[in-house]
């Protein structure tokens, strides 16, 4: 069984994968040939954005938004407690500083009550000037948009969408990477949409702001490569990996978003009532990057990762450490329970086999050893 069968999914598309692969080769257009230009436009439509800018990869596209934003030293960025590592580290990397909010007991999304309280306590503090307020679609749910927003509206924050996980998701039927001033995303391997290597892309409907990332992306280029009018980035996406996604993209919009959905229904069906299963809230629509489901404490979850892992089922803790008990953020000297949530889910969480492919035997197999684990204990 695999955790994400990226090797189904090949199969699957193998003869349309196989020819645009060939035709990106034999085209020797490496780098920003014409398919990363039709990627960008399709990714646009999609979400319903102005303008896609591509990149090399998740992290780079949050790192453009900051600089398209001249995000430094001094600026106080909000950034979920619970979450991959790269969402405060290119904070980190433009001179900023990270302030960790705590998220959702169930969604695990940023807590908007929390935000508000840590945006005031920033404020009242004087020591930094609060700028962006960084959102992340975990897990494939887009995070409290209409919250968010009206706290963002009151203190003038901007707002960065790290949909690196949410790409496919909605509210009301607009799609994730459109709820950000700016948004991103990556199409690591193992996202919703991904690709076979690296990439990112980042999304806006600001004109002046998606020159500047084109401009960014690129060294810093004005009218020509040659002319370098800022200090910017070798951030491109190569042309193989924009062939790789406009065929992915085709099969993520016809049948995978709703198969993997199908997928998380069933996982539900079985599990709800016997472990804590994902929250989807009313009007919200998940792309289900994991399915992740909550123990009652550390002890019990390792247990079951350990049995599960006897019977040859995969599984993955997303994320072991809070944001705020990194090694590289001990400096900051978060007090110990200013994030209870997260700190609760770090030692409780466990994330399931789940994909578009993954078969109803396969998921029953999961359950079957969840359920017998929980009647065991």
């Amino acid at each position: 069984m695999q955790f994400r069968d990226l090797k189904k999914q090949y199969q699957v598309l193998k003869q349309d994968m196989d020819a645009a692969l060939t035709d990106t080769a034999a085209s020797a257009a490496f780098i920003m040939g014409k398919p990363v230009k039709e990627l960008e436009a399709e990714l646009a439509a999609y979400v319903g954005v102005k303008h896609c800018v591509s990149c090399a990869n998740g992290t780079d596209a949050l790192t453009l938004a900051l600089k398209t934003w001249g995000i430094g030293k001094g600026d106080a960025v909000f950034v979920p407690d619970f979450t991959f590592f790269s969402s405060a580290e290119v904070v980190s990397l433009e001179g900023a500083t990270p302030v960790f909010v705590d998220v959702d007991k169930d969604t695990f999304n940023l807590d908007a009550a929390d935000l508000e309280e840590k945006i005031g306590e920033t404020v009242a503090k004087g020591e930094l000037t609060p700028k962006v307020i960084i959102t992340v679609d975990l897990f494939g749910l887009p995070a409290d948009y209409p919250r968010i927003r009206k706290i963002a509206d009151t203190y003038r924050l901007l707002i960065l969408e790290d949909g690196a996980q949410g790409f496919g998701g909605e509210i009301s039927g607009k799609k994730a990477c459109g709820f950000g001033d700016i948004s991103t995303t990556s199409f690591f391997p193992a996202k919703p949409l991904g690709c076979y290597g690296d990439g990112g892309a980042v999304f806006t409907d600001n004109d002046e702001w998606a020159a500047l990332l084109d401009s960014y992306r690129v060294h810093g280029k004005g009218q020509f490569k040659y002319d370098n009018v800022r200090i910017g980035m070798n951030s491109r996406l190569d042309t193989l990996q924009a062939a790789v996604l406009k065929i992915k993209l085709k099969a993520f919009r016809e049948y995978e978003v709703a198969d993997i959905n199908r997928a998380a229904a069933r996982y539900t069906e079985k599990l709800q009532g016997k472990v804590k299963t994902p929250v989807v809230p009313e009007g919200y629509y998940s792309s289900w990057a994991q399915y992740t489901i909550r123990l009652d404490s550390k002890e019990q979850r390792d247990a079951l990762q350990a049995v599960l892992k006897e019977q040859g089922i995969p599984t993955m803790v997303y994320y072991p450490t809070p944001m705020h008990d990194q090694t590289a953020y001990k400096n900051l000297k978060v007090p110990v329970g200013s994030c209870p949530v997260a700190e609760q889910l770090c030692h409780t969480v466990l994330s399931l086999p789940i994909h578009p492919y993954i078969s109803e035997e396969d998921i029953d197999s999961v359950c079957e050893g969840i359920l017998t684990f929980i009647a065991k204990k």
